[in-house]
């Protein structure tokens, strides 16, 4: 849609300034990369809004010349879509570049207000300046990835706060027509909001979850609610020999985050993805279809000291002495079947594999785990992200389910299960060489067996790259998609933000 786009260019350029928008080919194809095997998705041009006023000047020229916008942060969602827009020509909403303020910090209630450039890193560190009372959830994925992009695409961290969407706390909205609303105590009509990023449910009905995804609306500021810093945090790991044994692992895990015993949640990450980080492929040659073999996976265990499986938490205390007690219950615990190594946190702090899993649940943002980006050359790279029921059977029938498709396709079986009391987030990582063009097919292939075999077992995913988000969408109940397109035109009647996006049109 050369014409629509040109106009709409013109218009903001106008409006905003001609800083506030580009369509130089240069910008295009750098917005439009991605990981993915589909390939990059150029947009037709990219909008770089100054406040929320700019991005109702944006959403009015978007409706007025029929041109899609696809909202991103900081861009950095790689594995999923990176920036790249759902389709290509639609033109990308980089809400970050100039909205990166931190606007608030309640340092008496522990919420920060900031807008879609405030990246994890960066309010680190603005609250170590303010004297490291405060931490943020991290991620496992870029420090320089942003705060809202990620709760709002349902993103999760590994301390008590781990729910990133749900500690969000009054979001201001854009929506398809342009009108602004609150949520929460935010949609009082009063010049004074004290609840506003402070109580979820006020009056009414809480829209707040039409936010997430970025398909219904655009959010350019919202609260989030911030951990307070214990004084002490004591990791502790255990590994694991077996493969097999995933099944007693989520046994032995389960009650004590029932009972919440240990207030982070549990990394379960296998000996691939926990090596991954700094070691590559030893086995990888141009041309391959096989996957790393068993005895090369022994021998990266050996080289790295991991085992098949890492197992870590942490403690929360006022020092190493009070939160001792509790570490040795754990020991006796997952010592119990006599198979599990304990891994003291000064030695987990000098192993580069295990050392991530001990910074993310101190909430430091870290680039530990990036190092998988290069596990195979060719950059190409994908999530997919099931969840397990914290069922110990049940757990490893999907882990054999997923082993074999990986190894039927030639790739690395990669995966860390986040686990909490009843259900663990599975982050399956594909790498692969995107400059091969039958590994490229194979990773598609891989992909796409995956989303159906688990679908028919019933286990669906909570985010999706790109290239199989109409597949995961096909999956669903058809009453379902039926209702929220309903719901979307019903707020954006043109179709203006994200169509496609998650299948949703």
């Amino acid at each position: 849609m050369p014409s629509q786009i040109d106009a709409f260019v013109r218009e903001l350029a106008g409006e905003l300034g001609p800083d506030a928008v580009a369509a130089d080919p240069t910008t295009l194809e750098r917005y439009g990369e991605t990981t993915l095997p589909g390939g990059p998705r150029t947009p037709g041009c990219v909008v770089y809004p100054g406040s929320t006023a700019d991005v109702q000047r944006v959403v009015r020229a978007a409706a007025k010349h029929g041109v899609p916008l696809y909202p991103v942060s900081t861009g950095n969602n790689i594995g999923l879509g990176s920036r790249a827009p759902v389709r290509a020509g639609h033109a990308v909403l980089d809400l970050g570049r100039r909205m990166n303020r931190i606007l608030e910090v309640d340092e008496a209630l522990g919420i920060a207000v900031v807008e879609p450039g405030v990246s994890f890193q960066m309010l680190h560190d603005e609250l170590v300046r303010r004297g490291d009372t405060l931490m943020v959830s991290a991620t496992s994925g870029p420090p320089h990835g942003g705060i809202l992009g990620n709760a709002l695409d349902k993103g999760g961290g590994y301390g008590p706060y781990f729910d990133h969407f749900g500690m969000l706390c009054g979001m201001e909205v854009v929506l398809g027509n342009g009108e602004v609303i609150r949520t929460g105590d935010g949609s009082l009509e009063a010049d004074t909001l004290p609840n506003f990023h402070a109580s979820k449910y006020s009056f009414g009905p809480i829209l707040d979850g039409l936010s997430a995804l970025a398909t219904f609306a655009i959010v350019p500021r919202a609260g989030v609610w911030l951990t307070p810093r214990p004084p002490h945090v004591e990791s502790f790991h255990f590994l694991y020999e077996h493969d097999d044994d995933l099944a007693e692992i989520v046994d032995r895990v389960r009650p004590l985050k029932m009972s919440n015993f240990v207030p982070t949640l549990f990394r379960v990450s296998n000996d691939v993805y926990a090596a991954s980080g700094e070691a590559r492929n030893p086995e990888y040659v141009p041309g391959t279809k096989a996957a790393l073999s068993d005895e090369g996976r022994r021998a990266l265990r050996k080289k790295a000291g991991l085992g098949a499986w890492q197992v870590s938490g942490a403690f929360y205390g006022p020092n190493a002495a009070a939160v001792a007690p509790q570490v040795e219950r754990r020991k006796a615990h997952f010592g119990a079947g006599g198979k599990a190594p304990f891994v003291p946190r000064a030695e987990a702090m000098r192993t580069p594999p295990l050392k991530p899993s001990a910074d993310a649940m101190s909430g430091r943002p870290g680039i530990g785990e990036l190092g998988m980006l290069d596990w195979r050359p060719g950059g190409g790279n994908a999530w997919f992200l099931p969840g397990t029921p914290m069922v110990g059977r049940l757990a490893l029938e999907l882990d054999h389910l997923a082993r074999g498709i990986y190894a039927a396709h030639g790739m690395d079986f990669m995966v860390m299960h986040v686990a909490s009391a009843r259900f663990a987030r599975g982050l399956h990582v594909l790498s692969w060489n995107r400059g091969d063009a039958d590994e490229n097919a194979r990773a598609d292939a891989c992909y796409r067996a995956l989303a159906q075999a688990f679908a028919a077992r019933g286990v669906g995913v909570g985010r999706a790259p790109l290239d199989w988000q109409g597949l995961h969408a096909g999956l669903l109940m058809p009453g379902f998609r039926d209702a929220v397109n309903a719901i979307k035109h019903a707020l954006d009647p043109k179709g203006i933000i994200a169509p496609g996006k998650y299948g949703i049109e």
